[in-house]
C-alpha cells in the first residue's frame, strides 16, 4: 500500500500574521523539498505559488487540499538554501515564501493564470449575446486561453466574473497555471540519427549537399541550425529535408545568456609577490581557515596598501583545494573593473550578479552557478545567495557600505547571510575596508574577529598630501564652487596629461527651488520633498517618486516671477567646469548618466583609457576605483552630510573622504586630495585628511556610548506607512502603548529604550504617509519573539487597516 505524502508549503501572497507552511496532499508526482508548486489557497481556491519546505507522511487525520502542479522537475533550493529561508523568515521579519524569493533569481517568478476552454455540445438558448461571443470564440480556439487576454482580445473591459459565471453555467472550464515570466534562451540545433550514420556508409542517392551536411555533422556531432548553415553556405532548407528523410534530428537546445558574451578572456594566473605585511595577513588568514572553524576575520589597511592582492592569494589557495568562492562589491560602478580583474585571471569559471543586468541574465549566471560551471561569483548585495556548493570563501570588500543592507522585504543584511553561509559550510569569512564599520571594527577589537592591518601602500606610494580649504573665505573673494586651490590644480593636471576626480555627492543641477516674494518652495505633490532641478531635460524631478513636471519661473503659490534655483548638484558643477575649462574632457557619473546596462563598465574603461580628463560623479566614484594616472581629488562640498541627524552621519562623512582622497596618487605620480568646506576646524574633516581611522573610531566610540548607539545596542525601526495620515499616526501609537504592555508584563526582562512614534524625516512618498517607532535594544531570540508577537497582532486589529507596518533590524537609514 503507497502512503501518501504531505508537503509543507511557503504560499506566496499570505499574511504575516497568519503565514506558516501549508500542508498540502501530493499527488503521483515526484516533489522534494525545494521544488515549486501551484496549490488552491483560501476560501476561493484561488491558484498561487508556493516552495516546499518539507515532505512527511500522511497520517489521514486532517482533510487537506492537493497540490495542484509540480513547477520544477528538480529542487531550485538545497537543503543550505531552505535552512537559510527559515533563518530569514526569523530574523527579518517576512513570510516564508518572501525569504524564498529574495533567494531565487527574479527571472525564476512565475506568475499564475487563470485559463479557460469551452464546453463542446452544449445549449446557448439562454445565454447573452457576450456569452455566445465567448463561448463560441474558445469553441475555435484550440486548448486553454488566459481570461484577461480573452476578454480584451474581444473587446471587453475585463471582467473576470462573466466567465466565472459562464464557468458556473456548465459552459466553460476553468484551468489554473503557471507562466515562467522569463523564459529560457533557446537555439535551433542539429544532430545525426543513427539513420543517418547509416547511410553515409551506404550508396542511397543523396544531394550533394546533403552529402556534406551529412560529413560536417559526422565529423563535428551536435552544432546549431544557425552555424552548420555558416559553416558549409547551404540554407536552412537542406538540413530541413534531412529531417525529413529521418537523417537529422532538429531540437531546441538551451544556451545561457551570457553578459560578457563579448568579452574576449585568455586567464593567465600570474604570480603574486605580496610584502611582508601582505604575507603576515595572507597566512593568518589561511591558518584561521585551516583550524577547523572557519570563522571571520577583518583584513584593514590604508588605501592604496594592496587588499585585492591579498585575496587573490587567498582564492588561489582555496581554488587549489576544491573550495569556492564568492566576492562581494559594495556598488554596480566598482563590478566591472573587479569583474575584469578575475576574468583576467580566472577566465570563464567566474559568474557575476548585481541588479544591472536583465532578469535573463541574472537567471542564466544562477543556473551556471548551480550547474557547478562557476567556482567564483563576483557581484553585489545579492552575490551572497549564488547557489555555490563547497563554499571555502566569502570576501565583503568595502564591509562598511551601506548598500549591503536590504531597505526592501526581507530586510536582511549581506553581511548577517555570510555570516550564516559561512558557518553552514565551515568557510573564511573576511570583511576588507580601510575604514571598517564601527561596529565591525568593535567586534574585531573584542576578539569575535581576527584582525590584519596593512599600514603602507602598496609598490611603495605614498598617501596623498591633503589640503582643507576655507569656503567661507573664498566665498568673500569669489562665487565660485571652486576654490583657486582646487582651479590652480586642475588646471596643472591638463597641462600635463594627468586626470582628477571630483566629488560631489548631490545629483541634478539645482537642488531646489524657492519663491523670493512668498518663501514658497517648490515640493513633490506626491512627497513632503523639495524637486531637483535637471538641466539636461529642463525639468524638476523628485528623486524619491520619479515625478517630474516643466521648469518654471512662476511660482504656483502667489504667481510671482521670482522663483530662485538654489542648491549645486552634478550637472551644475559639470557646466561650471566646461565654463573654467573649456579644454578639459569631463565625464560624468551619477544615478542620471548611468541608467544604461553597461554604462558604468563603458565610463570607467573610457575614463581608464584616458578618453576623458575629469572624472566627475556622486559617491559611485569615491570607492575602489584604482586609475594609475589619477593624481589629484577635489571634493566640492565635505559638509553635505556632515550634520545629518542620522547617528551614522559623522561616520559616513568620514568614510567618503577617506576613501575619495585614497583614490589619488596610486601610480608613478604622487597625489593630492583638496577638501573644500565651511567648517574646516571640524574634528571629522581634520581627521579624514590625515587618513588616522584609529584616531576616529576612538572618538566616535566614546559618542556612541554616551548616547547608546551601535556597537552598545541594536536598532530596531517598526515603520508604519499609509494613504490616510491620521490613521498611520493612530496605528503608530497603538502599537507602542501595545509595547509598553508587554514590556510592563511578560517581557519585563527586556531592557529597550523607545524613541518615538514621530513622523519619518521625509513624512511622505508616493501619496503615503510614514511615521517610525525606533528602538534601542540587544537583537536577541527573545527580542524577536516579541517583536514577532506584535506585528502579528497588527494583522488582527482593525485599527491597522490600510496601514503597512514593517519591522528593520539594524537599518542603515533611521530618518
Amino acid at each position: 500500500m503507497t502512503v501518501e505524502k504531505v508537503a509543507a508549503v511557503a504560499v506566496e501572497n499570505s499574511a504575516f500574521s497568519f503565514d506558516k507552511p501549508f500542508s498540502y496532499l501530493l499527488g503521483d508526482e515526484e516533489c522534494s523539498p525545494g521544488c515549486r508548486v501551484l496549490v488552491p489557497f483560501g476560501r476561493g481556491n484561488k491558484c498561487r505559488q508556493g516552495v516546499v519546505l518539507a515532505v512527511s507522511s500522511y497520517n489521514g487525520e486532517e482533510k487537506l487540499k492537493r497540490i495542484s502542479q509540480v513547477i520544477d522537475e528538480a529542487p531550485v533550493l538545497n537543503d543550505e538554501m531552505l535552512k537559510l529561508v527559515e533563518w530569514l523568515k526569523e530574523r527579518t521579519f517576512c513570510t516564508y515564501f518572501e525569504a524564498a524569493k529574495a533567494v531565487l533569481p527574479s527571472g525564476m517568478c512565475h506568475r499564475t493564470v487563470t485559463t479557460y476552454t469551452a464546453v463542446p455540445n452544449v445549449s446557448l438558448d439562454d445565454c447573452s449575446a457576450d456569452e455566445k461571443q465567448i463561448y463560441n470564440f474558445l469553441l475555435s480556439q484550440k486548448g486553454y486561453v488566459e481570461g484577461e487576454r480573452l476578454l480584451k482580445k474581444l473587446g471587453f473591459t475585463p471582467e473576470i466574473s462573466l466567465l466565472e459565471k459562464m464557468v458556473k453555467k456548465g459552459l466553460l472550464i476553468r484551468n489554473f497555471d503557471s507562466v515562467r515570466k522569463t523564459g529560457d534562451l533557446t537555439v535551433k540545433t542539429v544532430r545525426l540519427t543513427e539513420g543517418g550514420r547509416e547511410i553515409l556508409e551506404t550508396t542511397e542517392k543523396l544531394t550533394k549537399k546533403q552529402l556534406e551536411v551529412l560529413d560536417v555533422l559526422n565529423d563535428i556531432g551536435t552544432v546549431s541550425v544557425k552555424e552548420l548553415c555558416y559553416f558549409t553556405g547551404f540554407t536552412a532548407s537542406v538540413v530541413q529535408a534531412l529531417e525529413k528523410k529521418g537523417l537529422v534530428e532538429i531540437f531546441d537546445n538551451e544556451i545561457y545568456r551570457d553578459p560578457y558574451e563579448n568579452k574576449t578572456v585568455a586567464p593567465q594566473r600570474e604570480e603574486i609577490i605580496l610584502n611582508d605585511e601582505q604575507q603576515k595577513a595572507f597566512e593568518n588568514m589561511l591558518g584561521q581557515y585551516f583550524s577547523g572553524g572557519g570563522g571571520a576575520s577583518l583584513l584593514y589597511g590604508v588605501t592604496g596598501s594592496g587588499k585585492t592582492m591579498v585575496y587573490l592569494r587567498l582564492i588561489d589557495e582555496m581554488l587549489d583545494r576544491g573550495k569556492n568562492v564568492i566576492v562581494m562589491v559594495p556598488e554596480i560602478a566598482l563590478t566591472p573593473q573587479t569583474l575584469n580583474l578575475f576574468m583576467n585571471r580566472y577566465g570563464r569559471e567566474v559568474a557575476v550578479f548585481h541588479s544591472a543586468l536583465s532578469a535573463g541574465q541574472r537567471l542564466d549566471e544562477w543556473k551556471r552557478v548551480r550547474n557547478e560551471n562557476v567556482r567564483i561569483v563576483v557581484g553585489t548585495r545579492s552575490a551572497v545567495f549564488a547557489p555555490l556548493e563547497n563554499l571555502g570563501l566569502i570576501i565583503i570588500d568595502e564591509e562598511q557600505e551601506h548598500t549591503y543592507k536590504s531597505e526592501q522585504t526581507p530586510r536582511y543584511g549581506a553581511k548577517d547571510v555570510a555570516r550564516f553561509r559561512c558557518a553552514y559550510h565551515k568557510a573564511l569569512l573576511v570583511f576588507s575596508s580601510a575604514t571598517p564599520s564601527i561596529e565591525t571594527f568593535a567586534k574585531a577589537q573584542a576578539g569575535q574577529y581576527t584582525i590584519n592591518r596593512l599600514t603602507k601602500r602598496y609598490s611603495s606610494s605614498v598617501l596623498p598630501e591633503v589640503r582643507i580649504v576655507d569656503m567661507l573665505t573664498e566665498a568673500l573673494s569669489q562665487s565660485s564652487n571652486f576654490s583657486e586651490e582646487l582651479r590652480s590644480r586642475l588646471q596643472y593636471n591638463l597641462e600635463n596629461g594627468r586626470q582628477s576626480i571630483l566629488l560631489i555627492n548631490r545629483r541634478g543641477y539645482n537642488t531646489f527651488a524657492e519663491c523670493r516674494a512668498c518663501g514658497h518652495v517648490l515640493t513633490c505633490p506626491s512627497c513632503s520633498i523639495s524637486m531637483t532641478y535637471h538641466h539636461a531635460n529642463g525639468r524638476l524631478m523628485c528623486h524619491y517618486c520619479g515625478y517630474s513636471e516643466p521648469f518654471t519661473e512662476i511660482c504656483p503659490e502667489c504667481g510671482s516671477h521670482d522663483v530662485r534655483y538654489s542648491g549645486t548638484g552634478t550637472q551644475k558643477i559639470e557646466d561650471e567646469l566646461a565654463t573654467l575649462f573649456p579644454e578639459a574632457r569631463i565625464l560624468r557619473m551619477d544615478a542620471d548618466s548611468t541608467m544604461g546596462r553597461y554604462s558604468h563598465e563603458n565610463k570607467l574603461k573610457d575614463f581608464a583609457d584616458g578618453k576623458y580628463d575629469i572624472l566627475l560623479g556622486t559617491q559611485m566614484v569615491a570607492k575602489g576605483l584604482d586609475f594609475e594616472n589619477v593624481t589629484l581629488v577635489g571634493v566640492i562640498n565635505a559638509d553635505q552630510q556632515l550634520n545629518n541627524d542620522d547617528f551614522r552621519s559623522q561616520e559616513r562623512t568620514f568614510d567618503l573622504l577617506t576613501q575619495v582622497v585614497g583614490r589619488a596618487g596610486r601610480g608613478r605620480y604622487e597625489g593630492t586630495a583638496v577638501i573644500q568646506t565651511c567648517n574646516p576646524e571640524n574634528d571629522v574633516i581634520q581627521i579624514a585628511a590625515r587618513q588616522d581611522y584609529d584616531a576616529f573610531f576612538k572618538d566616535e566610540l566614546k559618542t556612541r556610548k554616551m548616547l547608546i548607539y551601535p556597537p552598545y545596542c541594536d536598532i530596531c525601526l517598526i515603520g508604519f506607512i499609509g494613504e490616510n495620515e491620521p490613521k498611520v499616526r493612530v496605528a503608530s501609537q497603538k502599537f507602542t502603548d501595545k509595547l509598553k504592555e508587554k514590556l510592563g508584563g511578560e517581557y519585563n526582562d527586556l531592557k529597550i529604550i523607545a524613541l518615538g512614534p514621530m513622523t519619518a524625516r521625509v513624512s511622505k512618498i508616493s501619496n503615503k504617509f510614514r511615521y517610525r517607532l525606533i528602538l534601542k535594544c540587544k537583537n536577541t531570540k527573545r527580542f524577536r519573539a516579541l517583536m514577532n508577537e506584535l506585528l502579528k497582532y497588527t494583522g488582527s486589529d482593525r485599527a491597522y487597516n490600510d496601514v503597512s507596518v514593517y519591522i528593520d533590524i539594524n537599518p542603515e537609514n533611521i530618518l
